[in-house]
């Protein structure tokens, strides 16, 4: 009985040996034009690639813009577009498509005279990336509606106070212009803020950031009308928030993670269990995070930002993931 259990226990440690992990099958610099080029995200538009960030001279400086580049095979890119403000630092530039085939890209301005109040988010609206409509104040001042996402032709997103108010809120929108609350206080411990929604069938999940007492990040899920909620805690501390709902049922997430080394990595996330599991690290250090996800002709495309070629530039990372088991 002791021989039969011993090899068993070497062919299940041979199958978990012989399973398939993540392949890394490149990361390439994209764009770093600018002193300063960080904070992304992609979209796959009508047969093309768009990568938006921001600009700036430094991590945090005033004169932040907002650019749109864009690609047809994901390594030639070319500018499509700028978008500036005389008298604020636009930030953290967020790109998604609407409903009635629209490119919505989204933002918050850090406004120069904060006499009346500090931040402000913004959306802007396009039919090809290159030419773009005015700016829509969207949400509430000093809340800032981290990244929108469509379901059911209803926009949600979810905004953090950025001064004395401490806590998220719930918003919703017909028409990507006009948002109205649906959760006026949605969580309120430990300084919640960046976020990612991803729906699921009709059940809506969170990746949550958190920077007070506790940091952890906490993942959660509701029903709708998405007014009561369930959070877990991850256990450990995250930053720039993006998850992506695979087709076989799997949530992958992209984080900057904080223990010991700075890094930018894949995650898978257990909604159910409150769980993330880093399982590949992308070449990153430094200043570094905010990923955007897309899942193209069965590779999952990265966005994101690293200093570790000294200069903080923008890079493209294209990932084999391994087949559930």
């Amino acid at each position: 009985m002791l021989r039969w259990s011993l090899l068993v226990c070497l062919l299940c440690g041979s199958a978990l040996r012989a399973a398939e992990p993540a392949r890394l099958i490149e990361a390439r610099r994209i764009w770093d034009q600018a002193p300063h080029n960080a904070f992304t995200d992609l979209v796959r538009f009508g047969d093309r690639w768009f990568c938006v960030f921001r600009e700036g001279a430094r991590h945090v400086s005033p004169d932040g813009a907002l650019r749109v580049i864009t690609s047809v095979d994901g390594q030639a890119w070319e500018s499509a577009a700028l978008i500036t403000s005389p008298n604020s630092d636009l930030r953290d530039a967020k790109i998604t498509v609407t409903p009635d085939g629209q490119l919505m890209l989204t933002g918050a301005e850090a406004l120069h005279d904060r006499s009346r109040h500090t931040h402000q988010s913004l959306a802007w609206f396009s039919k090809d990336g290159r030419t773009w409509s005015d700016k829509h104040e969207i949400g509430d001042p000093d809340f800032w509606l981290w990244r929108v996402t469509w379901h059911d032709r209803k926009a949600y997103s979810i905004g953090y106070g950025t001064g004395e108010n401490r806590f998220i809120k719930l918003y919703a929108s017909d028409d990507g212009k006009r948002f109205d609350t649906l959760v006026e206080r949605l969580f309120d411990v430990g300084y919640p803020n960046e976020t990612s929604l991803v729906f699921a069938g009709d059940t809506a999940y969170c990746l949550l950031r958190r920077d007070g007492e506790p940091n952890r990040g906490l993942v959660g899920s509701s029903q709708p009308p998405y007014t009561q909620w369930e959070w877990k805690d991850l256990g450990v501390r995250i930053g720039g928030p993006q998850m992506l709902r695979l087709p076989d049922g799997r949530f992958v997430a992209a984080v900057r993670l904080y223990d010991g080394r700075v890094r930018t990595s894949l995650v898978w996330i257990d909604p159910s269990a409150g769980k993330l599991d880093e399982f590949l690290t992308l070449p990153t250090a430094g200043d570094t995070s905010y990923a955007g996800l897309v899942l193209h002709e069965g590779l999952l495309w990265i966005s994101y930002y690293s200093s570790h070629e000294r200069k903080t530039s923008i890079y493209l990372a294209k990932v084999q993931l391994p087949a559930a088991g």
